[in-house]
C-alpha cells in the first residue's frame, strides 16, 4: 500500500498501469466518508491503456487527518499528485460525487494542466442539497430507517461522532442503488473508514458554487449520471454538460448515484470512446 507525503499530509493511494501511459487520477466522493476503493475498482480496467491512480483524499479513508479540510486545499492536493506522481504532465481527471466537486474546483483553478475531465453524479454548487431533500421525501419509503433529520445532518456540520455518521450512512444506503443489496451495504459500511471531523469541516464551508465559472473550463468533459440519482439529481449534471463549452452528457436509465457500479460496462465503454475521440 504505497503512501506519499504532499502538502503536509500523508496520502494512501493505488496505482496501476504503465508508468509512461497517460495518467488518470480518480477522486472518490463522500466528505469524510468515501475512500479510494470504489473509484479504483471501477476504473482500474482502463489500466490496459492508461495509468490509473486513486487516493484517499485528505482526512478520508486511510490518509492522514491533516487539516485544513477545504475545497481549495483538496484541489491543491490534486495538483501536488500531478506534479509529484505524474511528472508534471497533463492529466485526465475523474471525480465522482463530492470528488466531482473537487475535480471541478481543480478544473477552474488548474484547467491548463488537464487534458480531459470526467465527472460522475455531481453538481456545480451546494444547491443540489435542496433538490436531494425533495427527492428524499418522495423516496423515503425506500429507506425506512432514515429520517429527515438524518439527511439534514448529512448536509451539515453537526454530526456528533464517527459512530453516528456510520449509522446515518447505513440508513441512507437504500437510496443510492436501484437494486439494493442490504448485506453488501452492511459489509461496506462496517469496513469503511469514516471521519466526522472531516465531514463536518467540509460541510461547514458553504461557499461552493462554480456555476458561473463552468464556461471557463477549457477541456473536453464527459458528464455521467444515473437518471435516478437521488443525491445529485440529473438536472445538475445536465447543467454542467450544457455550461462547459466542450461538455457532453451520458445519462443512464435505471441507474442511481452509483451509476459507475450499476451500469459499469456502459460507463466504461463510454469513457473509452470519449478518451479515444478526444485524444490529441
Amino acid at each position: 500500500m504505497p503512501t506519499v507525503t504532499l502538502n503536509n499530509a500523508t496520502f494512501v493511494y493505488d496505482d496501476i498501469g504503465n508508468s509512461d501511459a497517460e495518467p488518470i487520477i480518480a477522486l472518490h466522493g463522500g466528505r469524510g466518508i468515501g475512500d479510494r476503493h470504489g473509484e479504483f475498482n471501477a476504473y482500474k480496467v482502463l489500466s490496459d491503456k492508461y495509468r490509473v491512480i486513486a487516493y484517499d483524499q485528505r482526512g478520508c479513508g486511510e490518509t492522514s487527518l491533516t487539516p485544513p479540510y477545504t475545497f481549495e486545499q483538496l484541489a491543491d492536493d490534486v495538483e501536488a499528485f500531478r506534479v509529484n506522481l505524474c511528472g508534471g504532465r497533463k492529466i485526465i481527471l475523474e471525480g465522482g460525487s463530492f470528488g466531482g466537486m473537487i475535480a471541478l474546483t481543480y478544473a477552474v483553478k488548474y484547467g491548463q494542466n488537464l487534458s480531459r475531465l470526467i465527472l460522475r453524479g455531481t453538481a456545480a454548487s451546494y444547491h443540489h442539497e435542496d433538490d436531494a431533500m425533495v427527492v428524499f421525501k418522495q423516496r423515503i419509503h425506500k429507506a425506512t430507517s432514515a429520517s429527515l433529520d438524518m439527511l439534514d445532518k448529512m448536509f451539515s456540520d453537526r454530526v456528533k461522532d464517527d459512530t453516528e455518521l456510520r449509522l446515518i450512512w447505513l440508513a441512507l444506503q437504500p437510496l443510492y442503488f436501484e437494486k439494493f443489496d442490504p448485506d453488501a451495504a452492511l459489509e461496506r459500511t462496517r469496513t469503511m473508514h469514516l471521519h466526522a471531523e472531516t465531514h463536518n469541516a467540509l460541510f461547514k464551508e458553504r461557499l461552493y458554487d462554480l456555476r458561473d465559472k463552468l464556461k471557463d473550463i477549457p477541456v473536453p468533459t464527459l458528464v455521467v449520471c444515473g437518471a435516478q440519482d437521488w443525491i445529485c439529481p440529473p438536472n445538475h449534471s445536465r447543467l454542467i454538460a450544457e455550461s462547459i463549452p466542450k461538455g457532453e452528457l451520458l445519462e443512464v436509465s435505471n441507474a442511481n448515484h452509483a451509476v459507475h457500479v450499476e451500469a459499469h460496462e456502459v460507463v466504461i465503454a463510454a469513457i473509452r470512446e470519449f478518451l479515444a475521440r478526444t485524444a490529441k
